[in-house]
């Protein structure tokens, strides 16, 4: 049945993973003590990109936004991922029929999730980092962790508590096939 708790966590999974397109994974803090500026920079999935940039710098603005176009820097594994990882949500929710299936492939979404925030802590945000680094010649950065690197965490125990439910709904059939 679709009215299921399990539908409910699949469902705010695939929202949660969504929103990782909405909202930067970090933010970058980068201080140039001679100049007085400070630069800032964000993690998007999809590549923001600021054409006023070297203007603000040559104007000696206190405060540069960077764009993440600039570096090249490619997200497209994570991109990749997060809609993989959206559309086993989807496809998990109408599997309702076949328990046994359905449990399996929400434990693939989980492992898919667990690999999307592994990139995304252990490979694009510390890649991200050095790059804006080369490209700004400075080296004192500050990484600040925003709502788009939490919301992969959430959908991973969302996918967990899912797979446990349908797990104890099929414990259940089975427990009252054995009455009959």
């Amino acid at each position: 049945m679709i009215q299921r708790i399990q539908t409910l966590f699949l469902a705010l999974a695939a929202c949660c993973m969504a929103m990782c397109f909405l909202c930067p994974a970090a933010k970058y803090i980068l201080h140039d003590e001679n100049l007085g500026q400070t630069v800032n920079a964000q993690l998007d999935l999809i590549a923001k990109d600021n054409p006023g940039m070297l203007d603000q710098i040559a104007a000696m603005e206190p405060t540069v936004d960077f764009g993440q176009k600039a570096t090249g820097f490619a997200t497209w594994p994570l991109i990749a991922l997060a809609v993989v990882v959206i559309a086993v949500a989807v496809v998990c929710i109408f599997m309702y029929k076949n328990r046994v299936r359905q449990a399996r492939v929400a434990m693939l979404g989980f492992v898919l999730n667990l690999v999307y925030v592994f990139l995304l802590f252990f490979y694009e945000v510390d890649g991200y980092a050095d790059a804006v680094k080369n490209y700004m010649h400075l080296d004192n950065i500050e990484v600040v962790w925003t709502l788009g690197s939490y919301t992969p965490i959430a959908s991973l125990l969302l996918f967990f508590l899912a797979s446990r439910a349908i797990r104890k709904d099929e414990a259940k059939v089975r427990a009252a096939d054995r009455l009959r």
